[in-house]
């Protein structure tokens, strides 16, 4: 998922050289060394650099905004976990203030103001819970059940947000959406 959302946000500011990834290991997501050696790999692959800005906990985050300012990022992605789904606006807002264009890999911030989203399409990942639940509730060992990866992912761009950073959205990535706020 690392290397398709930074392919996406390449395609969407195509002048991209270097992004900053904004991501937590002190909630949900632990996975940041496998995670990041796959985004590593894209971005080589990309042509990009990127900067990695790491913030344990939600006190960290203005930290986290000076570290970018210093690095001069021309965009930012966003792993969204607990700890910075909390500060949600905080991080739309500098964004907006630093006219960076941002990915997020949850949708929550699109939907608030943010440029684009690319991530698990968590209504389908409900519904598809819920049939476990079921399995469960009328006796199956949940030992028993297979573990499951998310299978739907979603795009979301904001148009709004693209125009008042002066950005040019390709057809083909409009396309590919499965939503653009206007």
């Amino acid at each position: 998922m690392a290397a398709k959302t930074l392919e996406l946000l390449k395609e969407a500011v195509p002048k991209m050289r270097l992004v900053a990834v904004i991501f937590s290991t002190a909630s949900a997501f632990l996975g940041w060394a496998q995670y990041g050696r796959a985004f590593e790999g894209r971005a080589c692959t990309l042509g990009l650099a990127f900067q990695a800005v790491e913030v344990r906990q939600s006190s960290d985050l203005e930290a986290g905004f000076a570290k970018i300012s210093q690095g001069h990022p021309d965009a930012l992605y966003v792993v969204a976990d607990a700890v910075l789904l909390e500060r949600w606006s905080q991080i739309i807002a500098f964004a907006a203030q630093s006219k960076r264009p941002a990915i997020y890999t949850a949708r929550r911030f699109v939907d608030a103001g943010g440029f684009m989203s690319y991530g698990v399409h968590w209504q389908d990942l409900v519904r598809r819970s819920m049939t476990y639940v079921d399995k469960i509730l009328r006796g199956a060992k949940p030992a028993d059940l297979p573990v499951e990866q998310p299978t739907k992912f979603e795009l979301v761009i904001n148009f709004e947000t693209a125009k008042a950073l002066g950005l040019t959205i390709p057809p083909s990535l409009l396309e590919r959406a499965d939503q653009v706020i206007e």
